[in-house]
């Protein structure tokens, strides 16, 4: 069978080739953006509020609008791509709908791409950004040269979360919310984990899942599933695993962290903080062997690799006054539970006698209260934590008066001392060094959350305090 379509190219059959992103600050959103600007095509968006992603955007020439009241059909687009984040309300999406022109939300427009190269996806409820990031530098060092839709920045992507290739091949985070990936065809894919994710979506476990199963059923026959075997919930799925893959003729590759070329990977890493990082290095070993690329070239890829944004991406130093010991600070992208438990866990074990202080927003108020449980014994490798109000995701987030920050702050603080709540993120700075005055060691602060906490970094490391 053929992988790529090398008859046409993907939307060769739009014109004019303008497209409009309603919601382009999205991570996916902004790199299919840039995927569209490599076609040479005309794209703008917009979006509610200004940010890192959208700054990012301007200085590569897209044009985009801040505010989403009308106004998208002044100029004639050919096609129109819409966040599944928004209402249906949005105003834009309804002039969209109501024009007559395609319209396509994110996964399907990425759909149409994975017919047309040769797809590697990589899916899972925690370690997507990271397995995608490392895969996709190994097979660019090993001369693959791939193009890569990211949901995260690379420095080698000159800060980007795409990267243009010269190849057949495609590197895809596949990313389950709201189904999306069920919108994809990979040759080769990969699982990291299954987790209670998206229960806003898929309301229980069980849905989660029988959408990944669906999922396998996506992998093109004689294609390949690189699959997490320490991960419980996969594996008690092994029977169903197995028996789509046989009939599909697929072949399945469980991996563990127990193989023996984890030493190796692990040599090669031993600058990179948590098992579960050795972990995701180890899936994209074993794709990026299948591809044919050389094992040195995998490996130097891996010592090379310093992490991407916002996964204990290291932002500089602080110094605490009336202190004489100086702390670190990373931002991560972590919200979920078992993300941030992974995380806090392989940053205690990796810097060892410094404090660990976690300064935490939570993203979004239906997360919070389906997972609340879960929550409280996330921070147990932190010495002291800082419990910001939750981040609220416009069009998807209602009032929540008992599954709060500051009502899990309370409930953690009965069984730990150093865990504080921060009214308003605006006195964070204030009260954060007003609490570790008299810290001890040195210390790793790690401001954690996938909303805008990583605003809030900037301003301790250049404040004075």
């Amino acid at each position: 069978m053929k992988d790529v379509n090398t008859s046409l190219k993907p939307f060769e059959n739009i014109t004019p080739k303008r497209v409009y992103f309603i919601g382009i600050g999205g991570i996916g959103m902004s790199a299919l953006a840039r995927w569209f600007k490599s076609q040479k095509w005309s794209v703008s968006g917009s979006d509610i509020v200004e940010g890192e992603i959208l700054r990012g955007l301007k200085k590569d020439r897209i044009t985009v609008k801040i505010g989403q009241k009308g106004g998208i059909l002044e100029h004639k687009t050919g096609l129109f791509i819409y966040n599944q984040a928004i209402p249906p309300s949005n105003s834009e999406f309804v002039l969209a709908k109501k024009s007559g022109i395609p319209l396509l939300s994110y996964a399907e427009a990425v759909g149409v791409l994975t017919r047309f190269y040769k797809t590697l996806t990589i899916s899972g409820a925690h370690g997507k950004s990271t397995t995608t990031s490392l895969l996709s530098l190994a097979l660019i060092k090993a001369k693959r040269d791939p193009t890569v839709i990211v949901g995260t920045k690379l420095k080698e992507f000159g800060d980007r979360n795409f990267h243009k290739g010269e190849g057949d091949l495609l590197v895809l985070e596949a990313d389950e919310f709201h189904s999306s990936f069920l919108n994809y065809s990979p040759t080769i894919a990969i699982i990291t984990n299954i987790d209670k994710e998206h229960l806003d979506w898929y309301k229980n476990f069980s849905n989660v899942k029988k959408t990944f199963l669906s999922f396998i059923r996506k992998i093109k026959p004689h294609g390949i599933l690189v699959i997490n075997k320490d991960n419980k919930d996969l594996l008690l799925l092994k029977r169903q695993i197995e028996s789509i893959g046989k009939k599909r003729n697929i072949l399945v590759h469980w991996y563990s962290i127990k193989d023996q070329k984890t030493k190796k990977i692990r040599d090669a890493m031993r600058h990179i903080s948590g098992t579960h990082m050795i972990s995701n290095a180890l899936a994209a070993y074993y794709v990026a062997e299948y591809i044919g690329a050389k094992e040195e070239d995998v490996l130097r890829a891996f010592r090379n690799y310093h992490g991407v944004w916002r996964r204990m991406e290291y932002k500089g130093r602080l110094k605490i006054r009336n202190s004489k010991f100086k702390t670190v600070i990373y931002d991560d992208y972590g919200h979920h539970p078992t993300e941030i438990k992974a995380t806090l866990l392989g940053a205690k074990t990796f810097f060892k006698d410094k404090e660990i202080i976690c300064i935490f927003e939570p993203h979004q108020s239906k997360r919070l209260k389906l997972l609340f449980h879960n929550f409280v014994n996330a921070f147990d490798s932190a010495d002291y934590l800082f419990l910001l109000p939750i981040y609220k995701v416009a069009g998807r987030d209602g009032k929540e008066k008992k599954y709060t920050s500051e009502n899990l702050a309370k409930i953690i603080q009965k069984k730990r001392k150093n865990v504080f709540y921060i009214e308003d993120k605006k006195n964070l700075k204030r009260e954060f060094f007003e609490k570790l005055k008299g810290i001890h060691s040195d210390a790793v602060v790690i401001m954690m959350g996938a909303g805008t906490i990583n605003e809030e970094t900037k301003k301790l490391i250049k404040t004075k305090n």
